[in-house]
């Protein structure tokens, strides 16, 4: 299978302590996709800032695939995985609702061979060109029930004239309604100040269900724990979409809109957990870090920790041990 992209994956460099499984890192494990791959993890970068442009915000999301895999390269694995990297979709000269029709068809092309996806952002605009992706796939044309979930501090419904990173579920429910279809979309995260009234009406319209961030905090855990599990519930697969705005702004400084509060980044993880632990977890995108921006490299380092937990689907604690080391074992 081959999926078009403008930009080729490049060979996957970290950190090397030896040889063995104990020393297991991703750049170990993550090669190019194969024409005749089985199913596997695949990630598949989306080079755009030009929604978050037009919706006057912090550019430099473009540059996030990168710094993204960077981040990846030398976290530690568990266990072997299979992790496949596609490249990047590129948006060149202004032309994002072109690079997102692009996006769509490798992420359609991607899910139709049965691989779970994982989208670079990219500014959140990349969320839509995800949706096209899976409204186009075959599991959507059977009619599989599913729902999108985005960790964010933000709506993303504006009315605007173009497609904008602030745009993304306001066209994903529209195209939805023309179908004579409902989205089932759901928000985490959402900070009453950074979203109007008028968003607040557009949410109630479309159904739209969601909690606050100050609902989302830790001492209230087990509330946000049902949300999810309750929209999760409800469907047969599940595009989560995570806006790395959704975390405090001295956890995630490097996006195009920081966050004044945000939610604790154990909570985000954790709703990240229960996700990807119900089966149900078919298509990822992570949106909104800028690298030029990003102090210390906190929320690229924050943003590959979520992804890494939601590909390997191993909450802390849970790390089958490698041959040879049993307990007893050892000195």
């Amino acid at each position: 299978m081959r999926i078009p992209v403008d930009v080729p994956p490049a060979p996957w460099t970290g950190r090397d302590d030896g040889p063995g499984p104990e020393h297991l890192r991703w750049h170990d494990v993550v090669a190019p996709l194969p024409a005749d791959a089985a199913r596997a993890q695949v990630l598949i970068g989306f080079r755009s800032d030009e929604g978050v442009r037009r919706n006057q915000g912090r550019p430099g999301a473009a540059d996030g695939p990168v710094a993204l895999r960077r981040a990846l390269a030398s976290l530690a694995l568990a266990a072997p995985a299979t992790i496949h990297d596609a490249g990047d979709v590129a948006v060149r000269g202004g032309a994002l609702e072109d690079g997102q029709r692009r996006l769509g068809a490798a992420v359609t092309a991607l899910l139709d061979a049965g691989h779970a996806v994982v989208v670079l952002g990219g500014g959140h605009e990349v969320a839509f060109g995800s949706y096209l992706g899976w409204a186009g796939s075959a599991a959507a044309r059977a009619g599989t029930r599913w729902g999108v979930l985005n960790l964010d501090a933000h709506f993303d419904l504006r009315a605007a004239p173009v497609a904008t990173s602030g745009t993304p579920f306001r066209q994903m429910a529209e195209r939805e309604r023309e179908q004579g279809r409902s989205l089932r979309y759901a928000v985490l995260g959402i900070a009453q100040p950074s979203n109007t009234a008028a968003l607040f009406a557009a949410a109630d319209e479309f159904g739209v269900q969601y909690l606050l961030d100050d609902e989302c905090r830790a001492t209230n855990l087990p509330v946000v724990e049902t949300f999810v599990e309750e929209f999760v519930r409800a469907v047969d697969a599940v595009h989560l979409t995570i806006d790395l705005d959704v975390l405090p702004g001295w956890v995630a400084p490097g996006v195009s809109a920081p966050a004044a509060c945000g939610v604790a980044f154990e909570v985000v993880q954790h709703v990240c957990d229960v996700v990807a632990r119900s089966g149900r977890l078919a298509l990822v995108d992570v949106a909104e870090l800028a690298p030029a921006v990003d102090v210390d490299g906190r929320t690229a380092r924050a943003a590959a920790r979520l992804i890494h937990r939601i590909v390997t689907g191993r909450p802390a604690g849970d790390h089958p041990r490698f041959a040879g080391t049993e307990p007893g074992d050892g000195p």
